[in-house]
């Protein structure tokens, strides 16, 4: 089934072109069929590149799902065309008023930071404390799911020495939960951040699972028993080529990146790199989309 997109947006025809079932709001309006609401709370900087590998995913399962942009009104990014933020974005006072089937809080660049230095931090604890009674699920990403932690729960973060850059392997625990179901008992994900957070807290906690972890990295998915609330510290969504893009933007930079681990064969950064995370991508938001949005969710929101 297709998610529902508005009919101009830039992702429709790469996501097209892929196979991806998208349906414009002109299809959607004559089906008499209750979608999913879910609500993209996109805080990284390359907007239309994050959108299209969000929508991927979400559009990779048998679910209609509607989609709503949702931004910060306190915020305005720099790095993407005003006109776009403009045509597909809502500012949250518009949307606060409304409930939604699920919540996706994606990371931003601002590790290093601390959180009550950010700029919209006041904005998006408000976001954060509506989500709890308005959204059945939210799904938190990288620095999102560091801010969520520390905001509900308390667990700081911790800036590192160096960045964690590459793909990582990963051993699933909990196999019998709903979120990580179908997962083999080891599976890779890339990470690209400069924080991490404490994984004795996190096992400490009543409310929270690890359900999955790397000896090399510490803790990736992370959910409340109710799933209500989930967590991923890396960057399940990410492209093949997201990660070489980083790499030759900090080269530019001159900021002398390491090559990322186990992305190019050889460790040869001129080399193709190989991608082994997609399916447990996949397998993750349709997961997430069907056990704990919509075996959940009620059917009058």
């Amino acid at each position: 089934m297709p998610i529902k997109i508005p009919n101009t947006l830039p992702a429709k025809a790469e996501l097209e072109s892929e196979n991806i079932f998208v349906m414009t709001e002109t299809r959607a309006v004559t089906q008499d069929i209750r979608p999913l609401k879910i609500a993209i709370l996109n805080l990284m900087p390359e907007k239309l590149a994050t959108e299209t590998q969000l929508l991927r995913l979400l559009g990779n399962t048998p679910l209609q799902v509607d989609i709503v942009f949702v931004r910060p009104g306190s915020h305005m990014s720099k790095n993407t065309p005003q006109s776009h933020l403009l045509a597909f974005y809502k500012p949250f006072l518009e949307v606060e008023i409304q409930k939604f089937d699920g919540l996706i809080i994606t990371g931003a660049p601002i590790e290093q930071m601390p959180f009550e230095e950010v700029s919209y931090w006041s904005e998006l604890r408000s976001i954060m404390d509506w989500s709890r009674a308005n959204v059945t699920s939210t799904l938190h990403i990288c620095w999102g799911a560091q801010a969520g932690l520390y905001y509900h729960y308390g667990i700081g973060k911790t800036v590192l020495p160096g960045k964690v850059f590459g793909v990582f392997p990963h051993n699933t625990a909990g196999e019998c939960n709903k979120l990580v179901q179908g997962f083999d008992s080891i599976f890779h994900a890339p990470h690209s951040r400069w924080a991490a957070v404490d994984e004795t807290a996190l096992e400490a906690h009543p409310e929270l699972e690890i359900l999955a972890s790397s000896p090399m990295v510490g803790p990736h998915i992370v959910s409340t028993r109710d799933h209500k609330q989930i967590f991923l510290l890396g960057h399940m969504e990410y492209n093949p080529d997201t990660l070489l893009q980083e790499y030759n933007r900090d080269l530019e930079k001159g900021l002398n990146p390491n090559v990322p681990y186990n992305y190019f064969p050889n460790d040869c950064p001129t080399c193709s790199p190989v991608t082994t995370w997609r399916a447990h991508a996949n397998l993750l938001f349709s997961n997430w989309l069907n056990y704990c949005v919509y075996q959940t969710t009620p059917y009058n929101l």
